[in-house]
């Protein structure tokens, strides 16, 4: 929670590095806790559990120190029940009904899936933790840093530039997440096979596992724009309407759920939530455009099909370069690895150079600089 608190603090302060690397600090205890502590618990699970715990005082230490050196030391204090703070609780309780309506989509679709054949539990978190690589990456760096970015604009009165970076943030979110979905939904074998496929973990499991991680990647681009649809409500203090959707979502969700189950197993959970998500993401910009929040600009209309484009280039380049590299990736793990490599690496190459002769990224454009542009116009 503290931890929380500070990187809102910090992030509104155009100081995103700290807390983007706090999580880094929880890696590093985690490894450390179950390489050097594991032999002094019950088991490495005790250990793990111990690691986060240890993870979380480090964390807010990090942070502490950075909010010093910004001006904004935190201290407890008592609290008083001032107009701020009871504006503040009734912003705070949509988001917090929001983030039950996450908690419960999880808990449902893993409740589904218990109830198909032994191992869908587990391939449908293996998957997941692949597709949530480029998620957490892209989508969440482009929250963090448009929120501010709105906020400040709206507060000066600056449309303009509000809508500017909205729509540079969708188009940045679009030249990462589209090509990173089509990578997964090109190859999901070899890279399942490369990361997961060893000791209990057989040639058949990652055979279920990369559907599932096809069926959650067909929606990658989706989970990233809500990503980017979201603060331009947050920006305005309109937290009921994102809940109200995503609510709506979930719904959607359990219902795709239950009617693909049949037909598709835990492919089916997963298409189902790739399909609310769409469901989500496509809400929350008709609801912005309809509010005159937001409109695609010329630059956007552009540069979207030419990376549609590229990313679909891309997956077909990549579906013959597995099929060429067939016999490493079928052969031992450095074999594999070095396969997968050559197509990571490779693919990136392309997918740069095909943005590029396309159009789809004539100018530079990073994440950071969507609080840069808007400032400046305002």
């Amino acid at each position: 929670s503290l931890l929380a608190l500070m990187s809102g603090v910090l992030n509104t302060l155009d100081r995103f590095a700290a807390a983007a690397a706090a999580p880094i600090l929880l890696n590093l205890s985690l490894i450390f806790a179950l390489l050097a502590l594991a032999p002094l618990f019950p088991s490495a699970a005790h250990a793990l559990a111990f690691g986060v715990a240890l993870a979380g005082v480090l964390q807010v230490l990090w942070l502490a120190r950075e909010c010093r050196g910004a001006g904004m030391t935190l201290w407890p204090s008592w609290p008083r029940l001032t107009p701020e703070l009871r504006r503040l609780g009734r912003l705070m309780l949509p988001g917090t009904l929001g983030a039950g309506v996450v908690q419960i989509n999880l808990m449902v679709d893993t409740i589904l899936a218990s109830l198909l054949p032994t191992g869908a539990v587990s391939f449908l978190y293996y998957a997941d933790r692949v597709n949530q690589l480029p998620l957490g990456v892209v989508g969440v760096a482009i929250g963090v840093a448009l929120l501010p970015a709105l906020a400040r604009a709206l507060r000066l009165g600056k449309g303009e530039a509000a809508a500017e970076a909205q729509n540079r943030a969708i188009e940045f979110t679009l030249l990462l997440s589209l090509p990173a979905a089509a990578s997964l939904l090109a190859i999901p074998h070899p890279i399942v096979a490369v990361l997961f496929e060893r000791g209990a973990f057989t040639a058949g499991d990652g055979v279920a596992t990369a559907g599932a991680l096809a069926a959650f990647a067909s929606g990658l681009p989706a989970y990233v724009l809500i990503k980017a649809f979201a603060p331009g409500f947050y920006a305005r203090e309109d937290t009921t309407t994102p809940v109200m959707i995503a609510g709506g979502a979930m719904l959607l969700n359990i219902a795709f759920a239950l009617a693909l189950m049949p037909l598709l197993g835990h492919i089916g959970i997963a298409l189902a939530t790739a399909l609310s998500a769409w469901f989500n993401a496509g809400v929350l910009g008709l609801m912005l455009a309809r509010r005159g929040f937001w409109r695609p600009d010329a630059r956007l209309k552009r540069r979207v099909p030419m990376i549609v484009l590229s990313s679909a280039l891309l997956a077909v380049a990549l579906w013959f370069g597995a099929a060429a590299l067939g016999d490493m990736l079928a052969g031992p793990l450095i074999a594999r690895i070095g396969a997968l490599a050559l197509l990571v690496t490779g693919g990136g190459a392309l997918y740069g150079a095909l943005a590029l002769m396309t159009g789809a990224a004539a100018d530079r454009l990073a994440a950071g600089d969507l609080a840069h542009r808007a400032d400046v116009r305002a």
